[in-house]
């Protein structure tokens, strides 16, 4: 349960957007970028959409406002307004907040909803801080990343936390480094040894908007993709997933030469990453370039012998050809890289139950429940499993 900016990757082997709403504040959509952007952006090619609003995101409802008012300060009254929000968080009785990795929202949505990504969950309790007065400071935590797909699209996503802080007199940059306090959706034993690094809030604008930009993007909206993608480099030009994710998005619009300028530019920036190498490559390929692109796919080969979902595909294609067995083992190895990915137990399921391993079918249809990150996926696997339980021998 992860999830925080998903980083786009290529359509075949690594991959992941609003219809055009056409309003009075079209303007906003198309602010000049700064000079420290290179000349990536194509906005003529794209058709003007609703105007995004930095401001909402962080943006606090009245009901958000009245929480903070009745529940966590009077908490707060006799004791530390951290360990108020902290609890208000964590105790299920109260805020009742559960994950779900569907979609990114803002800080209104998450708390109306009662769930969302990390995130969401992350931006939705930094607005609470800053309600309280409390100093915020955002983590990315470094070596968390984990894989998804949609369709014929996968995705690469990290990990984000906060970390709370008391103020010390007037200056908003003062705060009691001796008191701060880690709040992080992932059970806390998972937490401890992470290494982190600080990231701004113009950082986490810009995950919020890129990951708005890869939701939108799978859904077939490349319109709105386009201008939730450029938001995001207009509020951080250095975050480079979002360079990738607008190289994609163009790339999947039919702009090959202006995709390969921006991917070029991506892969500059991070000249190791299996991500960018993957999508430039597959760019120059679509665009005739193939001896172009054959140094690229070298270098990937060596930084990734086999990429994520390899072992998985095979799997499948073993399914189609009734190798039950294979798959199984295929399944397995794929679990080894990635234990926690869910779909990869609802494959194995299936290949144990065509072998008639109902047990183990079983196990693995509950960890594919256990694993999953959408209220949608949960309730799935939960009706298989209790159909498969009805027709088990007890």
């Amino acid at each position: 349960m992860r999830p925080y900016s998903v980083c786009v990757a290529s359509a075949r082997h690594i991959g992941r957007l609003l219809a055009v709403l056409l309003c009075a504040a079209l303007a906003a959509c198309a602010a000049a970028p700064p000079a420290s952007l290179p000349p990536i952006f194509n906005d003529s090619d794209f058709a003007p959409a609703a105007a995004i609003d930095a401001g909402q995101v962080f943006a606090l409802s009245d009901a958000m406002r009245q929480y903070v008012q009745t529940d966590v300060r009077h908490a707060a009254r006799d004791g530390n307004p951290r360990v108020a929000l902290y609890e208000a968080l964590y105790d299920k009785s109260r805020l009742k907040l559960e994950y779900d990795a569907a979609m990114t929202r803002n800080a209104r949505e998450t708390f109306e909803a009662r769930n969302g990504n990390c995130l969401s969950l992350v931006i939705m309790t930094a607005a609470l801080a800053h309600e309280m007065g409390l100093q915020v400071r955002y983590q990315e935590v470094l070596g968390e990343e984990s894989w998804s797909r949609s369709g014929d699209m996968y995705f690469v996503a990290g990990h984000v936390n906060l970390v709370l802080g008391q103020r010390l007199g007037d200056n908003p940059n003062n705060y009691d480094a001796k008191g701060m306090m880690v709040i992080d959706f992932l059970p806390s034993g998972d937490v401890a040894g992470y290494r982190t690094r600080e990231i701004s809030e113009a950082t986490v604008l810009a995950m919020y908007m890129n990951n708005r930009a890869a939701e939108t993007m799978s859904e077939g909206r490349l319109e709105q993709a386009y201008w939730w993608a450029r938001a995001a480099l207009l509020q951080d030009p250095s975050f480079s997933g979002a360079y990738n994710t607008l190289g994609v998005i163009q790339f999947r619009h039919g702009d090959l030469a202006q995709a390969r300028r921006t991917l070029d530019h991506a892969l500059a920036r991070t000249p190791d990453s299996t991500v960018m190498l993957s999508n430039l490559a597959q760019v120059l390929e679509a665009s005739g370039l193939r001896e172009e692109a054959l140094p690229l796919r070298r270098r990937l080969l060596a930084l990734q012998p086999q990429p994520p979902f390899y072992y998985f595909n095979l799997g499948k294609a073993a399914m189609q050809q009734n190798d039950y067995v294979q798959a199984i083992r295929l399944f397995s190895r794929e679990i080894a890289r990635d234990p926690y990915y869910h779909e990869f137990h609802f494959w194995l399921a299936q290949a144990y139950a065509r072998l008639g391993q109902l047990a183990q079918a079983d196990k693995q249809l509950e960890l594919a429940m256990d694993n999953s990150t959408t209220h949608s996926d949960h309730t799935l696997y939960a009706a298989k499993l209790q159909r498969l339980r009805a027709i088990a021998p007890h």
